[in-house]
């Protein structure tokens, strides 16, 4: 994925029904700095329980101490690092990182994507996301209902591929949101960043291709007119399909 047409798509939303989540990428010098640090930990750069030298990135980023403090707290509350008295800053243990943290999620794809990472989100929405379809047709807020109108038609009558991604984004998100669970809702949101790499992968993939659109529909239909069994099925079909073509994408990146 290019960062221009990344930057676009992340700007645009055709429904209004923004995902809430903020990355540090470009914010500021701490930004910068937590942009850098963090993703050469996550890029395996440093080995578990390695000491970082934060004086040097003082140095090294020109930057003061203040900003490293920052830079330094945000990615503790990440997980990917620690501080302790007489022994320094360290980096953690892969098993203590914030795996759903979006930007944690960002850096693993930075180099490309993460065949792992791509099978761990479509084995999370296998689990989550028929359940959430069966919730939001037993009685979905006519507010999210709405808005998954609205993504429903960008979707099927969107003249680009990133304003297809986009609506694909925010129909499972005003899903979640109708489904009443907000554990669920905010769960789908973090795992935006991947579904987006996905969606993106898929479409250069075959790009003429439209079956995802009347998958959709199926899933769209059985939610507006209530059938909780035919909207976890039409989602678990969805699904299905789209580990069928994640799986053939991954296929291709690793030859």
């Amino acid at each position: 994925m290019s960062s221009s047409r990344g930057a676009r798509a992340r700007e645009s939303s055709p429904a209004g029904y923004g995902s809430g989540v903020v990355t540090y990428a470009n914010r500021g010098l701490h930004g910068q700095l937590v942009e850098s640090l963090g993703m050469r930990i996550v890029q395996g750069d440093f080995e578990p329980a390695e000491i970082i030298d934060v004086d040097a990135l003082e140095t090294d980023h020109d930057v003061s101490r203040t900003v490293v403090r920052e830079a330094v707290k945000v990615l503790i509350g990440k997980g990917l690092i620690d501080a302790r008295p007489k022994y320094g800053t360290f980096v953690r243990n892969r098993s203590e990182w914030n795996l759903l943290d979006p930007d944690v999620i960002r850096w693993r794809q930075a180099d490309g994507a993460d065949p792992r990472l791509l099978r761990e989100l479509m084995e999370i929405r296998m689990v989550i996301e028929p359940r959430t379809a069966r919730l939001a047709a037993m009685g979905g807020d006519p507010r999210h209902l709405g808005k998954l109108d609205e993504a429903f038609e960008a979707m099927a009558f969107g003249e680009d591929y990133e304003s297809h991604i986009e609506a694909d984004l925010i129909f499972h998100r005003a899903l979640a949101a109708a489904s009443g669970n907000e554990l669920l809702e905010r769960l789908i949101a973090m795992l935006e960043p991947v579904q987006r790499v996905r969606d993106e992968l898929a479409y250069e993939a075959d790009p003429e291709d439209t079956a995802y659109i009347d998958l959709h529909r199926a899933v769209y239909e059985a939610v507006r007119s209530g059938r909780p069994d035919d909207a976890e099925e039409a989602m678990q079909e969805l699904l299905e399909r789209a580990n069928i073509d994640i799986e053939a994408v991954i296929g291709r990146t690793t030859e």
